[in-house]
């Protein structure tokens, strides 16, 4: 079920088309991730929003999927991610749930996410089950449903995974649909690599500095799948082995999201 307006939208989770949907939006996560991660480092915000969806029960769901009154799909937005772990701030007031409301905090494991979107002019990225919906609307309640959301939703056939650059360096609109970019780097990455050398040079810090978790700069391009970056970051010595205070290492982030480009660049030192 996805809200918009007052409207409630079931969401039934034994639909294969559905299933298939979620399957799609888990799989594809690490592309989300990749533009939130960026997002934090701009100095002047791009996106609209950004958010996931995961299920919320009162209790055990019953037999019969997610369609029930056991269960809302609810959206969580100030996402955070730690290579296992979604979470982020409900963003929903639920319709019948009791136990949760809008302001709570929610942590699920990436398996239980059912769909994730960011937007950026107002045109939307992801989004896999809600325009599996929209795709059995109507024209009149496709755009009623989308006026609520006040965002351009596209074609519900065609789901835009990443934004990719124009010739003057600034961001279209990219089209995937099925077809994963699995071989395309972030624009940023690529643009910013010889400010990031001159930084490092400036302040060889950047390169052993954590935060609270014990992240270096690494873990957090290696998760985001920065290819560019990771490279500039282990030529002017960043640690690969460097571990989190929970274990993990720059390669295993970049292995937990499929990010193989920057897993052989780790590998390989």
């Amino acid at each position: 079920m996805s809200k918009s307006s007052s409207k409630v939208f079931m969401f039934d989770n034994n639909d294969p088309e559905m299933q298939q949907a979620c399957e799609n939006a888990r799989a594809s996560f690490r592309y989300f991730w990749r533009e939130v991660s960026w997002e934090r480092r701009r100095i002047i915000p791009a996106l609209d929003m950004a958010c996931v969806k995961t299920a919320f029960s009162d209790g055990e769901p019953e037999a019969g999927g997610t369609d029930n009154p056991e269960v809302e799909q609810m959206w969580l937005g100030d996402v955070d991610f730690d290579g296992e772990f979604v979470s982020g701030v409900l963003l929903n007031s639920p319709n019948w749930l009791k136990s949760v409301k809008a302001g709570d905090t929610a942590r699920r494991p990436l398996g239980e996410i059912s769909d994730w979107m960011y937007g950026i002019s107002g045109e939307v990225f992801g989004a896999y089950t809600v325009n599996l919906l929209r795709s059995r609307m109507g024209r009149a309640e496709r755009q009623e449903h989308d006026a609520a959301w006040g965002l351009n939703f596209g074609d519900p056939a065609k789901i835009r995974v990443a934004p990719e650059p124009n010739k003057g360096g600034g961001l279209l609109k990219g089209w995937f649909g099925k077809k994963q970019p699995d071989s395309q780097e972030h624009p940023m990455s690529e643009n910013m690599a010889a400010t990031l050398r001159k930084q490092l040079k400036e302040d060889p810090s950047m390169l052993t500095v954590t935060d609270d978790r014990g992240w270096t700069f690494l873990h957090q391009e290696a998760l985001a799948g920065n290819a560019a970056t990771v490279k500039t970051l282990l030529e002017a010595g960043a640690d690969p082995k460097a571990a989190t205070h929970d274990g993990k290492t720059p390669l295993q982030l970049a292995r937990s999201l499929g990010w193989e480009k920057v897993a052989a660049l780790l590998a390989a030192r």
